[in-house]
């Protein structure tokens, strides 16, 4: 598990200024601090009774609520690896300082999954299911969340409108570069992917299946990938529970799929996804209608349209090597993409 991502901690990314706003935000918990420690966007504070999270957000403060009430409604219900929640002395979920709303969560000592690992892969989505077999108990009336179903189809169509405008974009360039002529090339195949796609939505039972997550309010985590699963001993533990959103349970299953395909040790395995499936489903078993709807998310060419949108429609300013690196990458997996393709397509007509 030589790839295994070990947090660090650089405390030298914290300014004078910072330091002293920390230090007043933590001033309004029950918290004994030692000291603390930024990581990525968050503060690792080391206290007498243990290490704690502090997070800030600019905005969602219903999130922050949800958080709180989430992880509440999930430990009643029996499902205990999460991050627990700590009110302020004044018993409020956030402290309110500037344009910023800060809270606390417990820290869970432990590395981010290596996911380039199967089996670890494997124990992911085994906990994955465990997650969303909890939230089928919980109440969640006491929620505020949005609801994503339903719209996928409209999502799709949206993005394959998209590629055709690139294409557009692309063709009235009177002077193309590297980028749009190789981006070019490959669009008709990667739009052909989108196509078929949807097809498998529209065929599919996507608007019965949400039907029924409607009536019975199934909730996604929304973000599940390795920064958000933290392996300590031999338990997986779930964070960030801000995003939860109400839609179908394969978003998250599809997803964290599609994104473990173009890594380099899957790069579009058919077999290694059959393991995932196979892992989620010892636990939470799936029907062969969440899989017919999970193949079209898992197949839509995300990356291509979201690299054609950032080139033309943001316009983001990325040195040309860079858009190439990440064209290139996309590209060298299309005919594996294919193979995928008939593999699931094979894997669905025989499964029971």
């Amino acid at each position: 598990m030589g790839n295994r991502r070990v947090i660090n901690y650089d405390e030298s990314e914290i300014t004078k200024k910072e330091r002293q706003m920390i230090n007043k935000v933590l001033s309004k918990y029950n918290f004994n601090v030692i000291d603390f420690s930024k990581v990525r966007s968050m503060y690792k504070v080391q206290t007498t009774t243990g290490n704690k999270c502090l997070k800030r957000t600019r905005h969602g403060k219903y999130k922050i609520r949800n958080g709180f009430i989430f992880a509440e409604e999930l430990k009643n219900v029996g499902f205990n690896n999460i991050a627990s929640y700590y009110k302020t002395k004044d018993d409020r979920n956030y402290i309110k300082y500037k344009k910023w709303a800060f809270y606390a969560t417990e820290w869970i000592d432990g590395d981010e999954c290596d996911l380039n690992d199967i089996v670890e892969a494997e124990n992911c989505a085994k906990t994955l299911a465990h997650f969303h077999k909890a939230t089928q108990k919980i109440d969640i009336n006491r929620l505020k969340v949005k609801s994503h179903l339903k719209k996928w189809p409209k999502r799709f169509n949206k993005r394959i409108s998209d590629m055709d405008r690139f294409k557009n974009n692309i063709e009235n360039k009177k002077i193309k570069n590297e980028f749009d002529i190789i981006y070019k090339e490959y669009i008709d195949s990667f739009y052909e992917r989108a196509m078929v796609a949807l097809s498998f939505l529209n065929k599919s039972d996507y608007y019965k299946l949400s039907k029924e997550a409607q009536a019975n309010k199934t909730l996604c985590h929304h973000s599940f990938y390795y920064q958000n699963i933290i392996k300590k001993g031999r338990e997986y533990y779930i964070i960030d529970l801000d995003n939860i959103i109400i839609d179908l349970q394969v978003n998250d299953l599809g997803k964290y799929i599609r994104r473990l395909m173009t890594k380099k040790s899957y790069q579009w395995d058919f077999e290694k996804t059959k393991r995932i499936i196979e892992a989620y489903n010892s636990e939470n078993k799936l029907t062969k209608e969440d899989l017919e709807v999970m193949l079209s998310l898992v197949i839509f060419p995300h990356k291509f349209w979201k690299l054609g949108k950032k080139r033309y429609i943001k316009h983001k300013h990325w040195p040309e090597t860079k858009y190439m690196k990440k064209l290139n990458k996309i590209i060298k997996y299309d005919d594996m993409q294919r193979e995928f393709l008939e593999n699931y397509i094979k894997y669905l007509e025989q499964y029971e």
